[in-house]
């Protein structure tokens, strides 16, 4: 089966390793986003999928534009019998999803209709869910709306981060891939059409998403906490200046009576911060602005954090 590979992230790293180590799958060419600069000094940095392809030796396509028709052309010029998409970062033309016989699927990191968009991941631990999945479907030119080919679903732990889930959805996506191509290359899949009545949403998160509200209770904030960690990190306002949380823990005691975003204790690990409804939450990790990553503990050595101190913006 000869098939084009379209991812850009990390999360598509796993899916074409799994493609290349199957002797049945022919890898024709790869297409990824453009190489973008990055870092303080804005390198101009190649995506992870692109660096994968190279070292083994891929024709590597990387149209600003994948809609423009000679960037049609250039991807069914390899003639490819299917079309795969893992995390690609552009919405298809009819034009290339029409091109192969086999069509075009995709890799999507939710149990569909549930999340369709950009931010499955993310979304799923922001809402507190216990438990989310990877779909195997048809692309249409709706967002996420194609029939599912296959599904799998993935505990969310208490603990999970959006990087340790990212990961954990990045692997079971491979594999769930491979045991779906067999059966999709010998006509026996049979899609079934999503609900749309059912449909979920999980948008691009936008700075404003990432601003940390303590008005709500301690266990929805901690949630937009790991749901953000490790990027780009939630964060609140401290003394005017931006303060990025990163790990944080329900509190064992009330917040009583004091005002969400307040400083109600400090301990040797951590600080406890009120948040709605009286609970608490303990701060464990964090990054002042300017500054990297440090635990709680070390941020409490280097500056003197007094109780009452009120987080966030002035309400």
């Amino acid at each position: 089966m000869k098939v084009i590979f379209m991812g850009t992230p990390d999360f598509s790293v796993p899916v074409l390793n799994e493609l290349l180590a199957d002797e049945r799958v022919d890898v024709a060419a790869v297409v990824t986003q453009p190489d973008r600069p990055k870092g303080r000094k804005r390198k101009l940095t190649p995506p992870p999928v692109k660096v994968l392809a190279l070292e083994n030796g891929l024709p590597v396509l990387q149209p600003e534009k994948v809609r423009d028709p000679q960037s049609v052309a250039d991807i069914l010029s390899y003639r490819p019998d299917l079309l795969i998409t893992a995390a690609y970062g552009q919405i298809l033309p009819r034009t290339l999803l029409a091109g192969p016989p086999l069509g075009c699927i995709n890799v999507h990191a939710s149990l569909l209709p549930e999340y369709r968009g950009a931010a499955p991941i993310q979304q799923a631990i922001i809402d507190g869910r216990t438990e989310t999945g990877v779909t195997i479907m048809y692309m249409v030119e709706k967002l996420d709306a194609g029939d599912i080919l296959s599904q799998v679903s993935v505990p969310i732990d208490d603990h999970d981060t959006f990087g340790t889930l990212h990961d954990k959805l990045s692997a079971a996506g491979a594999g769930l891939l491979m045991k779906t191509l067999p059966g999709l290359a010998a006509g026996e899949c049979r899609p079934v059409p999503q609900d749309d009545d059912k449909a979920t949403y999980a948008p691009s998160i936008r700075r404003e998403d990432e601003a940390i509200n303590w008005r709500k209770t301690a266990g929805e904030v901690r949630n937009l906490i790991r749901g953000l960690n490790p990027f780009p990190g939630a964060f609140t306002k401290l003394d005017g200046k931006e303060l990025k949380i990163f790990a944080a823990e329900p509190a064992k005691v009330s917040a009583g009576k004091a005002m969400p975003g307040t400083i109600v204790k400090i301990e040797e690990d951590g600080f406890l911060v009120a948040a709605g409804s009286s609970t608490a939450l303990k701060v464990t990790e964090c990054q002042p602005s300017g500054k990297k990553r440090m635990s709680a503990s070390a941020f409490l050595r280097g500056r003197t954090l007094p109780t009452g101190a009120v987080l966030g913006e002035p309400l």
